[in-house]
């Protein structure tokens, strides 16, 4: 039975980095549903990386910096499919070279970077394929975090970031209402074990508080967070729109948790 109705419909997933990817989950969650799923990467180096994991698929190359790129994308894109039925915004990236700096001493340049890839990619993305995103089912789904107003010092400057994006989603679907029905909604999960974090200072011990904070005492998982993807794309969830779907095991409710407050006493 194909209940999430997803079988055929072409998506256009980006951000795939390796098997530990929310976006390569969500692949292939989308593609043992039945969909068309086509791959976009930031590099040709990070297309010849992943041919064999990604197999047949077709894997598009567009570095969202860069705004021609974009535009040649959505042209190349338009040039082979005549519908795109769903986009996955899978991107983030933060330059931490300069090492773990208290929030106000951001670089400017590191933190207008980041806006630039993890956010305004979103809306200039959404931009160059919105005559190619189907007007009556279509669905663009991005990948934020659990929370964005709780101040972990070690993830630095990204949440704001992610608080851009948050509120990209009802500006964007707000825009596009004018002219289609395609919906925009965010999934947020709570803190995954992939390669993007593994970047972040200290992530491996909040990870662990992030799982004993959980009310199952388990962390989040990649695929938890690809299922909800796939349904955001799905026409079963037609009436959610502009909202973000926090996957984090109920840890927002569990801060005092009796086993972790005892720990520190």
């Amino acid at each position: 039975m194909d209940f999430l109705q997803l079988a055929g419909k072409r998506i256009l997933i980006f951000g795939v980095a390796n098997r530990k990817s929310v976006a390569y989950q969500t692949g292939k969650v989308l593609e043992e549903a039945g969909a068309e799923v086509i791959y976009v990467v930031r590099s040709e180096a990070r297309r010849e990386s992943l041919s064999k994991l990604l197999k047949h698929a077709p894997i598009f190359v567009c570095d969202v910096e860069h705004q021609q790129e974009i535009d040649q994308l959505a042209t190349d894109i338009s040039q082979q499919y005549d519908v795109i039925h769903g986009l996955v915004h899978s991107i983030a990236f933060a330059d931490y070279s300069a090492g773990w700096l208290p929030f106000h001493q951001t670089p400017r340049a590191a933190f207008l970077q980041a806006v630039d890839i993890s956010c305004f990619s979103l809306t200039a993305l959404s931009n160059a394929f919105s005559q190619l995103l189907d007007p009556e089912q279509g669905s663009v789904v991005t990948i934020s975090i659990s929370t964005t107003r709780m101040a972990a010092e070690n993830y630095g400057y990204m949440a704001p970031v992610k608080a851009a994006l948050d509120s990209s989603i009802c500006f964007l679907a707000k825009s596009f209402s004018n002219f289609s029905k395609v919906r925009f909604n965010a999934v947020c999960p709570g803190l995954l074990k992939t390669s993007a974090s593994a970047g972040i200072p200290g992530y491996v011990d909040s990870y662990l508080f992030a799982e004993k904070a959980t009310l199952r005492k388990e962390a989040v998982q990649t695929r938890e967070v690809a299922d909800t993807v796939a349904f955001l794309l799905s026409p079963r969830s037609s009436g959610i729109n502009s909202q973000g779907i926090v996957i984090d095991a109920g840890m927002g409710t569990n801060y005092f948790d009796k086993e972790i407050v005892s720990e520190q006493t």
